[in-house]
């Protein structure tokens, strides 16, 4: 922490934590921590310069970054912690700007309104169980879009967890390819865009098949 605030040099508005750890859905496995670093609305870089700088920095602390869409990966002390540079948008207290790598353009985004979406909605533990499936199969499934697609699914759904991990992986497997998911926090910011046809197709016949099975072989643990 003390590093990115010298990295900010002035311009930091806050440092937080974010993810899945924040929301109540982390499993085994995956990330261990999503460090949100939201800067001041004047801060006097791009939101591009902005990546960029974060990422030199990153390397010449010897964190081995890797470049990913919104954040850089990082390896701390052996612990994997995703970093996420944001500028806060002028008179808001939650809507960030951030630089989308792979579009080449900003988006919005307002991890103030995501965290408490998915960690107050009730299904935090069919959203686990959905992620332990995601890495039994090594898919490439980003969180967040995850996260909402079992929201959707299960919406108006009981509580029985085998019976909802069911009805997830249904809609995954009935409607990945062709539904739009949308950031609750901005509706222009299409979260399913993330993905190519390719990799949905990939994930949809999954969980097509896994939800045709009585039973799945776990290899996480």
């Amino acid at each position: 922490m003390n590093s990115l605030r010298q990295w900010a040099n002035g311009w930091l508005s806050e440092i937080s934590y974010v993810g899945s750890r924040a929301k109540g859905t982390a499993v085994a496995g995956g990330t261990d921590l999503d460090i949100f670093i939201s800067l001041k609305p004047d801060t006097p870089y791009t939101l591009e310069q902005t990546y960029e700088r974060l990422l030199l920095w990153s390397t010449n602390q010897y964190w081995l970054p890797r470049r990913q869409n919104v954040s850089i990966g990082i390896n701390y002390l052996g612990t994997k912690i995703d970093l996420v540079p944001g500028r806060l948008q002028d008179g808001f207290i939650y809507y960030h700007s951030l630089w989308r790598r792979k579009a080449h353009a900003w988006t919005q985004t307002a991890p103030g309104i995501h965290i408490p979406t998915v960690r107050d909605s009730g299904r935090t533990r069919e959203i686990r169980a959905i992620k332990a499936w995601r890495q039994n199969y090594a898919l490439d499934f980003p969180s967040f879009y995850l996260e909402l697609s079992v929201l959707d699914a299960l919406r108006g759904c009981g509580w029985d967890l085998e019976r909802n991990v069911q009805r997830a992986l249904g809609p995954i497997a009935d409607h990945l390819e062709t539904a739009s998911v949308a950031d609750p926090a901005n509706t222009a910011n299409v979260v399913s865009d993330e993905l190519t046809a390719a990799e949905k197709r990939t994930i949809a016949r999954q969980a097509r098949r896994s939800f045709d099975e009585k039973s799945w072989r776990l290899t996480l643990w």
